[in-house]
């Protein structure tokens, strides 16, 4: 079945009486290598070959082949008889010619499994055999065979067979053998076995008990244990309704029949990437399924966008990932799904905030948050100053952000008092979080830009609200400067984010003109957790400094002379690449590092 550029070759062959001394049927199990070396066996000894270079079944040749009798069809099983000895005996039967009929054929199933001493026994027949003798060699693991062996043979690579092909097999099967049966049913067997016969054929026997003789699709999926097509169609659509209640009680559902989260979100990432192989006609075929269910990925494509499903299809993969380590399973799929119900909001989100808003966070390696063009404050005309004395604040518009269900940014009115006449200003602009959203996707974090940071609030809660003007340069020291680096470095260590803190408390930061700050850091991967960590820092130390020119650059330097602080991972790999034997008694006594 599906190995139509084996057979043609074959049946070529034989018409033409150009048959090689040796061949070697190599592919994935359950595909028919054995049954074509037998079916191949059978058809060189033929006597009464049809047109189409079929054995005829009614010769003394083939009467015995089908028999089991014949004496010039030998089969070994090399991995029960792999020695030495199992490949001298074959050898002293290859001598003797056959008694009737023009050849004798020798069937070696799982050649791979030879052993050294076995293949350097058989290589000598193989180089030089008699002209009657043919061998037909079959094997898994074509890379185990020597390369002697592999020169002398005709290689044949069988492909695995296609699940159109082998559901069109099975149907024959059941109307052959009076079996009723659904196509969809035969489908999902089909793309069970992962394209090999053997194994929908076993299936397709074992539900044909199960389902007395009536094969349905509830009968398969109940049988095989798999989930069913109506699940993920239901739960995306929950998803792009951004129904979060919905998605987690069809999950739960699916937990309490029995299946495996991890099961889960795999077969989610596979319809995801099912409807989209459906967007495009021209990648239509690439969908391994029945006609219905064919028709039903058609429709929910259209409801889709490209975006939702790429981004779906990465937030899935690195759950699949995390989900071994993980030891809250369930929340781990739960959360991914909560971050794909959030996809639409998202990208739509990206798409109509103005661009001095809302930014997509840049990339650590390429980007450079600091480098973004500053944004020139607008004065509101309404910010009238009714006292002299009083110095002129401009009062910057809120703008325009759209509604997020989770985010909420009140705007408040703001007063403040001078003791010569109180000055009354327009609303001021609320503080802005300090992330927008926070990693609402996993490779798509949006956060406001920088210098958008017009009007940010400095002041504690008990004390009158001051804001910082976007084109303050306070001047400050490198003493200023050393203050809240380290203030920010301990509000890390009460996220537990020890990298991060380890790195700044080791690495001072010097102040360089023009307000640059430069951190010269020993190693790629502390550059690449600084560049992280870059956005959120520039913007307290821009507020805490009331300086909004202060910049940061990391610098790498290979051969840096100054102290650092080790750790005890560190120093454990320095002493096993002195001593490998140390991790080896690590391992043995299962020790860990204090």
């Amino acid at each position: 079945m599906g190995q139509l550029h084996i057979t043609n070759t074959l049946k070529n062959a034989i018409k033409n009486n150009q048959l090689a001394q040796a061949f070697l049927f190599c592919g994935p199990r359950g595909v028919g290598k054995t049954t074509c070396a037998r079916i191949l066996a059978k058809t060189i000894n033929c006597e009464n070959l049809s047109a189409e270079t079929e054995a005829c079944g009614v010769c003394p040749s083939c009467r015995a082949f089908l028999n089991g009798n014949s004496f010039n069809v030998h089969e070994l099983d090399a991995a029960s008889n792999n020695s030495v000895d199992d490949i001298r005996s074959l050898t002293e039967q290859v001598r003797i010619p056959p008694q009737a009929g023009r050849y004798k054929i020798y069937i070696i199933d799982e050649v791979h499994m030879l052993s050294q001493a076995a293949f350097n026994a058989f290589l000598k027949t193989l180089e030089e055999p008699p002209s009657y003798a043919i061998f037909i060699l079959a094997t898994t693991e074509k890379h185990k065979i020597l390369p002697t062996i592999l020169s002398r043979c005709q290689i044949f690579d069988f492909n695995r067979i296609k699940v159109d092909d082998m559901a069109h097999h099975l149907a024959g099967i059941a109307k052959k053998e009076n079996v009723t049966y659904d196509a969809d049913g035969l489908h999902v067997i089909a793309q069970k076995a992962d394209g090999g016969l053997r194994d929908a054929l076993s299936m397709f026997d074992q539900i044909v008990s199960f389902s007395n003789r009536n094969i349905t699709y509830k009968a398969v999926i109940d049988n095989l244990n798999i989930l069913d097509y109506d699940y993920y169609f239901k739960v995306t659509d929950h998803l792009l309704n951004e129904d979060i209640a919905s998605t987690l009680l069809v999950f739960d559902e699916i937990l309490v029949n029995g299946f495996d989260g991890n099961n889960f979100i795999t077969g989610l990432a596979s319809h995801f990437r099912n409807l989209l192989v459906g967007k495009d006609t021209a990648t239509l075929k690439l969908l391994e399924v029945s006609e219905g269910i064919r028709n039903r990925y058609m429709e929910q494509c259209k409801k889709t966008s490209a975006s939702f499903l790429l981004t779906g299809l990465n937030i899935a993969n690195q759950c699949d990932l995390n989900y071994r380590n993980s030891k809250n399973q369930r929340l781990q799929v739960e959360i991914s799904l909560i971050k794909i119900c959030h996809i639409t909001s998202a990208l739509n989100l990206a798409n109509t905030a103005p661009d001095e808003v809302v930014k997509k966070k840049p990339n650590p390696v390429i980007g450079n948050a600091a480098a973004l063009p500053a944004q020139t404050p607008v004065k509101q005309p309404n910010a009238v100053v009714q006292t002299p004395s009083t110095p002129t604040i401009p009062a910057y518009p809120a703008p325009a952000i759209p509604t997020i269900p989770v985010i909420q940014m009140p705007v408040a009115a703001v007063q403040v008092q001078n003791d010569a006449a109180p000055a009354t200003f327009q609303a001021a602009p609320p503080a802005k979080p300090k992330i927008l959203i926070k990693k609402l996707l996993n490779n798509g974090s949006l956060i406001p830009n920088l210098n958008d940071l017009a009007s940010t609030s400095v002041a504690g809660e008990d004390n009158a609200p001051q804001y910082v003007s976007g084109d303050m340069k306070e001047h400050f020291s490198s003493e200023d400067l050393l203050l809240a680096w380290n203030k920010y470095a301990q509000d890390i260590l009460k996220e537990n984010k020890m990298s991060i803190y380890t790195l700044m408390h080791a690495n001072e930061p010097v102040l360089k003109d023009n307000f640059q700050v430069e951190v010269i850091v020993d190693n790629r991967i502390q550059e690449n957790l600084l560049v992280h960590e870059k956005v959120d820092l520039l913007n307290r130390l821009r507020v805490e400094l009331q300086n909004f020119k202060i910049d940061l650059i990391v610098r790498y330097v290979e051969k840096n002379e100054k102290k650092q602080l080790y750790t005890s991972h560190d120093k454990y790999q320095h002493l096993v690449a002195k001593n490998p034997n140390l991790d080896d008694l690590r391992k043995r006594f299962n020790l860990d590092l204090s």
